[in-house]
């Protein structure tokens, strides 16, 4: 959670109270360490067949290092372990080339969330 505040309302401006939605004790957190410490994190939400990746973040320092790549990978495979085809998710447009490299497409028009231009993305798994 530090690291999403950090990053989504320190950085970005996100509201705290959008950010801390209340939904992450239904959800599976997933996390990248380094020395124990926490690096990376989303959350992954399963719906009938269908997972949603929300809430990615990357400290500062290791963006671009592949520390996101890797934890989009493990997110995918978490999410075939829960029995997911599908992952959807809402990028950022500065990180829809990021998500684009790893087989999302993206789908409809772009739409502001949290003040932030997003665009909704799918990946069959």
């Amino acid at each position: 959670m530090d690291l999403r505040v950090r990053v989504f309302c320190d950085e970005q401006g996100v509201d705290p109270k959008a950010e801390l939605d209340g939904v992450d004790d239904e959800a599976t957190q997933i996390v990248a360490l380094e020395d124990g410490v926490v690096i990376a994190t989303c959350r992954l939400r399963l719906m009938d067949g269908t997972c949603k990746l929300e809430r990615m973040a990357v400290e500062r320092p290791y963006r671009g290092s592949g520390a996101g790549r890797r934890l989009l990978e493990a997110a995918e495979d978490e999410a075939r372990r829960q029995g997911a085809s599908v992952m959807l998710l809402h990028a950022q447009r500065r990180a829809e080339g990021f998500y684009a490299a790893s087989g999302y497409l993206a789908e409809g028009e772009p739409f502001i969330e949290e003040g932030i231009e997003h665009v909704g993305m799918r990946k069959a798994l």
